[in-house]
């Protein structure tokens, strides 16, 4: 695997930095300049729902003729940087990569540019760094999140890689920013109780307060700034929702995507999500009391989430649409919870499976492959940033478990 796996991250690398990190979005629509120039279709819930639905299912890049521009993502920046740190790590453990990702040098250049543009991306008014979309989107027809909105998801993204620039870099204001993310979750996101503990809300915006993967990453962002401020206080915040969301598992170890009906589905990435952040929950804070909770939930995730060929399943129930998060989360979740080596057969084919199928020979990575007409576009948050991310954690476990050659 592993010359081809130098030959991927290479291919992915180059695609991305010719398009200057920026790119479009399956969710981005709305910032369709024809779109805003009639003011009927923007002010209409049903009408944006509908216009984001058209750009994210049509297997046709509609982007250029309504002129949606390519921009930088905060999430997707976030993604890359932290690529780019552990792209850094690898060339220091083993030199010979410099031919292939850059010399130390270049690349810590690279991860300074990378992590002062997302300083540069903090959404302002808020009571630490938070981070959203560079697009509005409609949450079905209940609100409307506009432009740069934070999330807690983004933010756990870019505050966890400007941590890791840090790490590499020494620079103290990236630390300092991630730090600051902390005073977003307690300050600005809802505590909704439930079981014997509670949910944080997606973002600050109402209505959105009962996802499960959105409050486990509130719970290792709180865990990361603990690691890095040395407040315990965050510990036990985070604690009270990895309670409400261990009580909230399910008899065979999945978990719904949130408490609603409405989001009652079971899906692949999401539940990897969930078992990194208890993995980094119980590696920072040292309590081993939700050890079941993340074993079950490992071995429902990897039973019933990948087919014997390689091929990833988007739901637990059915295949399609396959997307490019599922496999790439895959390689991160075997990373985080100490899983490379037993799995490593199974990533193996996972990987082989995503190129043979996902791959344009371009080298950036298809969004989704659907039983019809595929979606075979270039997203940047969605698709090429978050598999650069995936791949640059399978390069260092390949070093770090002698399996590089």
């Amino acid at each position: 695997m592993s010359a081809n796996l130098v030959s991927d991250i290479i291919d992915l690398k180059n695609y991305i930095e010719s398009q200057k990190f920026k790119g479009w979005d399956p969710y981005d629509g709305l910032n369709s300049k024809v779109f805003n120039a009639i003011p009927l279709l923007n002010r209409s819930a049903v009408f944006r729902l509908v216009w984001i639905q058209l750009f994210k299912r049509n297997p046709i890049n509609l982007r250029n003729l309504f002129f949606v521009p390519k921009e930088y993502n905060s999430k997707g920046i976030a993604l890359i940087l932290q690529a780019y740190c552990n792209l850094h790590t690898a060339v220091l453990k083993n030199p010979e990569l410099s031919e292939a990702f850059g010399s130390k040098e270049s690349l810590r250049s690279q991860i300074i540019w990378l992590s002062d543009l997302l300083e540069e991306m903090v959404s302002p008014g808020f009571s630490g760094a938070a981070w959203g979309y560079n697009f509005p989107w409609q949450c079905r027809r209940e609100f409307l999140f506009p432009a740069n909105e934070p999330t807690v998801v983004a933010t756990h993204f870019c505050a966890s890689a400007l941590f890791a620039a840090y790490d590499t870099t020494g620079i103290e204001k990236y630390r300092t920013t991630a730090l600051s993310s902390a005073a977003f979750v307690i300050n600005d996101l809802r505590r909704t109780p439930h079981k014997d503990g509670f949910l944080f809300s997606y973002s600050p915006m109402p209505g959105n307060d009962t996802i499960y993967n959105a409050s486990l990453l509130g719970s290792r962002l709180l865990c990361l700034c603990h690691k890095y401020g040395d407040d315990a206080s965050l510990l036990e915040l985070a604690r009270k929702s990895v309670i409400a969301c261990c009580q909230s598992q399910n008899e065979d170890g999945s978990w719904t995507y949130g408490v609603k009906s409405v989001t009652g589905w079971i899906d692949s990435f999401h539940t990897g999500y969930n078992l990194d952040s208890l993995a980094t929950y119980r590696e920072i804070s040292g309590d081993n009391s939700f050890e079941g909770y993340l074993n079950k939930g490992t071995e429902y995730y990897i039973k019933n989430f990948f087919n014997e060929d390689g091929s990833p399943k988007y739901y637990n129930n059915k295949q399609f649409p396959i997307d490019i998060h599922c496999p790439a989360q895959f390689f991160v979740s075997m990373s985080r919870l100490g899983r490379f080596v037993e799995q490593q057969k199974m990533i193996e084919k996972v990987l082989s499976w995503s190129n043979n199928n996902m791959k344009s020979s371009k080298g950036y990575y298809y969004y989704q492959l659907k039983k019809g007409i595929s979606s075979k576009i270039s997203y940047m948050r969605w698709s090429n940033a978050f598999m650069l991310y995936a791949l640059s954690f399978l390069i260092n476990e390949m070093i770090d478990n002698d399996r590089f050659f």
